[in-house]
């Protein structure tokens, strides 16, 4: 996360041509750092990036034509493919775009027609009559077409699902539920990873012991040639799935996986690979490669109808984007097997291109490996559906939680096939700050705001899609980037970027929109330096932010807020997966990582910083315990325990806590639930920690007889369940009360 001061500068000077060029584009030409100073970004770190948005500006011709280019682009004379409005209210078109007299036509999603006539428009925008009823409409006017993206206020939120679940309540009781690495999830037969089949499991005992949701761990799809490449935060694709949490007897049956385990030649080494603490990738994805070609195999063998017409459709609706993924896959292998090149930047022109001849003619001859793919997605998505299934069915008003990361590896199947509406040559990061002076580059592409206005927003939407489909919610990492991203030409130090802006208010329309068709509540990681204003727009549209006990200061002094004073429209939890659990926040194991692998810092004065950061946990240590002895879930006559141990670490009283917070839904990673020490990830590393590598100890069905961890999910939901009559009570009563 990044400290740094996300309010723009205003220019200290009249911007220069090229600096004029870059505002237009969305480019802040200057901004504050984490000291509140004002740095100006260098026209060459300008020309550079303008060249990647597709505006080059090296020469003079160059930047009179870019800058006509976007002139044109943003005159208003043409319709754009896409506009979006919010139900119920005016709709603002160019004037440049209306004649006078003119003649529309509202063609509605549910087939109801809206003609119209335009009369003499004042000042720069004509206004359009509300329309009442959401959805994706086609405003026709003379030749133009364009799509009016007409989104609910609100997206679909946790008295919605609440409401779905239960129409005769009068109130939403506070919910919990808990946050799983997925991968971590251990299963009997799961061959080193845990997979869909153990995540179905968790909801289903957890929903007996009254979770009402499960945020997981991001399912994007992954690189099936390059195993070494895990980090759930740098995929391949985010429209797709992680074929490696494919439970191959799911769909198939247990004899037919069996069978394929068999004659992959896997069993003696899936057996070892499930012995292991730490997650092996490049040998589980081998492995479970192997057992999927055999299984592919059998299925194109079988005579199962039923089977074949569900993965044709499956393949049907998948459609383009689909197909371009499994081509993708396919390609990537062969490149690197012929040249050993990985990132189609460098691959052969005619490669670079998904629409090509050669790559057409590529999947020609090589169809059964792209139809292996296809069926690898197919797996894939039943598998994360039926867990899904089973959470609803189990009596969870949401369900899983899918977390969608904030961009995707540029070398990846998404910017390969999206080309056109992906930044290319740039990584996103962020700028240098208190904890990172060099500043950070994440190796991610993202979304071109241009390519969004002018391509009205489909590979957005498509992603939205993507994320929605298969969860009854979902946690869009790192929120802020729907605002402003820090983006960094490739080859460069992090220092050399800048912030470009994003179409904020269309953006957060189409998640309400697609919230609401797919009835699912959004959850924006609002955590960092927020700018002032940004989370209040987010709860107008119905996001909920995310609060974390490490980050609830008090609001004056040191100390912790109590839990009355959190806020309302959030989700509350004790950690995320790249911050200490408590175990380990309690016995400053994440100090001695970070000493372990260099990120402290030498002082100037010579004091030991890994001793002095200890003494300061220590304090906070003693305010903690203060925080829960005032909020009653600690035994007010004990003082902090002197023996700083994973076994005196106050888990229960942080989850009680959490629970006490006014939050519609309160989330409790699993690492807390089992009060382990160790964390998920550790920011700034890659292999000096193991990141995304970790294991439950026991299988998830021997979670639940372990009384320890039962008796923390039922002490939840009774505090829960406090909370609920409390609410319920408050709102029942009358003004005279």
């Amino acid at each position: 996360m990044s400290t740094t001061i996300d309010t723009p500068a205003t220019p200290d000077k009249t911007p220069s041509a090229i600096e004029a060029l870059a505002i237009k584009a969305g480019f802040e030409v200057e901004w504050r750092d984490a000291h509140k100073q004002i740095q100006r970004v260098p026209e060459n770190t300008l020309k550079v990036l303008l060249e990647r948005l597709g505006l080059p500006c090296g020469n003079a011709t160059q930047l009179k034509q870019s800058t006509a280019t976007l002139d044109a682009e943003l005159s208003g004379r043409k319709l754009p493919p896409l506009m979006t409005a919010e139900i119920d209210r005016g709709i603002s078109l160019p004037i440049a775009a209306v004649k006078t007299g003119a003649r529309y036509r509202i063609e509605l999603e549910s087939g109801a027609v809206i003609d119209g006539r335009f009369t003499s428009p004042k000042g720069e925008t004509a206004l359009l009559s509300p329309i009442s009823e959401p959805g994706y409409h086609t405003l026709v006017i003379n030749e133009q077409h364009t799509t009016l993206a007409v989104a609910p206020p609100s997206c679909y939120t946790i008295d919605d699902a609440w409401r779905a679940l239960d129409p005769a309540a009068e109130t939403t009781p506070p919910m919990w539920g808990i946050a799983a690495q997925v991968y971590g999830l251990r299963r009997t037969g799961d061959g080193g990873a845990g997979d869909f089949s153990a995540l179905a499991t968790l909801a289903a005992e957890s929903a007996q012991r009254g979770s009402h949701a499960i945020a997981i761990s991001p399912m994007h799809a992954m690189f099936s040639a390059q195993p070494h490449k895990f980090s759930p935060y740098s995929p391949s694709s985010r429209l797709f799935l992680n074929i490696a949490h494919i439970d191959p007897a799911a769909v198939m049956g247990v004899e037919a996986a069996q069978a394929a385990i068999e004659t992959a030649g896997v069993a003696d080494e899936f057996a070892e690979l499930e012995t292991l603490q730490l997650i092996d990738w490049p040998r589980v994805v081998t492995a479970k490669l192997a057992v999927l070609r055999a299984l592919f195999a059998q299925f194109n063998a079988q005579d199962n109808e039923m089977l074949h017409k569900d993965f044709a459709r499956f393949v049907k609706r998948g459609g383009r984007a689909l197909e371009d993924h499994a081509r993708f896959e396919a390609l990537q292998a062969a490149q690197l097997k012929e040249a050993n090149e990985g990132h189609w930047r460098n691959w052969a022109d005619e490669l670079r291109d998904p629409r090509s001849a050669a790559v057409a003619e590529f999947a020609a001859a090589h169809k059964h490996e792209v139809d292996f793919f296809l069926f690898a997605q197919w797996l894939a998505a039943k598998g994360l559906s039926h867990a899904q299934h089973v959470a609803r069915d189990s009596g969870m008003a949401i369900g899983l939680i899918a977390d969608l990361a904030v961009g995707c590896d540029s070398a990846g199947s998404h910017a390969w096939s999206y080309r056109d509406e992906m930044l290319q040559g740039v990584s996103v990061g962020a700028p240098p700050d208190l904890f990172n002076q060099a500043g950070q580059s994440w190796g991610l592409t993202t979304f071109s705001p241009r390519a969004m206005r002018t391509q009205g927003f489909s590979a957005f939407i498509d992603m939205l899609r993507a994320a929605f489909t298969l969860a009854g919610g979902i946690r869009i990492d790192h929120i802020l980037g729907l605002r402003r991203l820090w983006l960094v030409p490739d080859g460069e130090p992090a220092k050399n970027g800048a912030y470009l802006r994003y179409p904020l208010d269309d953006l957060l329309r189409l998640i309400a929109l697609e919230s609401w068709r797919h009835k699912a509540i959004v959850i924006g990681e609002d955590l960092g330096t927020v700018p002032p204003g940004f989370r209040e727009r987010l709860q107008e549209h119905g996001l909920l932010g995310i609060r974390v006990l490490w980050f609830e200061g008090a609001e004056k002094g040191p100390g912790f807020k109590a839990p009355a004073d959190w806020d309302h429209s959030v989700v509350a939890t004790t950690t995320t997966h790249d911050l200490p659990t408590v175990t380990g926040w309690w016995i400053g194991e994440d100090i001695v990582w970070r000493s372990k692998i260099g990120q402290t810092a030498a002082r100037a004065d010579g004091q030991d910083p890994v001793k002095l950061a200890q003494a300061e946990r220590g304090e906070d240590r003693k305010l903690l315990w203060s925080a829960f002895q005032e909020a009653g879930v600690a035994a007010p006559d004990i003082p902090v325990s002197a023996d700083i141990s994973p076994l005196t670490a106050p888990v229960d009283e942080a989850l009680a806590f959490v629970a006490s917070t006014p939050a519609p839904l309160a989330i409790y990673p699993l690492e807390d639930l089992l009060a382990l020490a160790e964390m998920p990830n550790l920011p700034g590393s890659i292999d000096e920690h193991p990141n995304w590598r970790r294991r439950l100890a026991v299988p998830v069905s021997e979670l639940f007889d372990d009384d320890s961890f039962v008796d923390r999910l039922l002490a939840i939901d009774q505090a829960r369940q406090k909370s609920a009559r409390a609410k319920a009570a408050t709102h029942n009563a009358s003004p005279t009360d």
